[in-house]
């Protein structure tokens, strides 16, 4: 398990990740993305500075099963 607040879940069949982070102990769905330009706009709405250089950051984010920008299922 990973310390970092933002994850980012592996691809659905139909396309799109889910992307959850952690606040208060919970964990709170931003949204499904399709996109890194989706995610931006989830981290932005979130209040995350910098998030286009967050997604590439372990200590914020992590990218679960599959490989990190990839948004469809292998």
């Amino acid at each position: 398990m990973t310390s970092a607040p933002i994850v980012v879940h592996r691809p659905s069949p139909s396309r799109g990740r889910r992307g959850t982070v952690r606040s208060h102990g919970q964990d709170e769905t931003l949204g499904t993305a399709y996109s890194d330009h989706d995610l931006v706009l989830f981290l932005e709405g979130a209040g995350v500075a910098e998030p286009e250089a967050t997604l590439d950051d372990p200590q914020w984010v992590e990218w679960r099963g599959g490989h990190a920008h990839e948004f469809h299922a292998a």
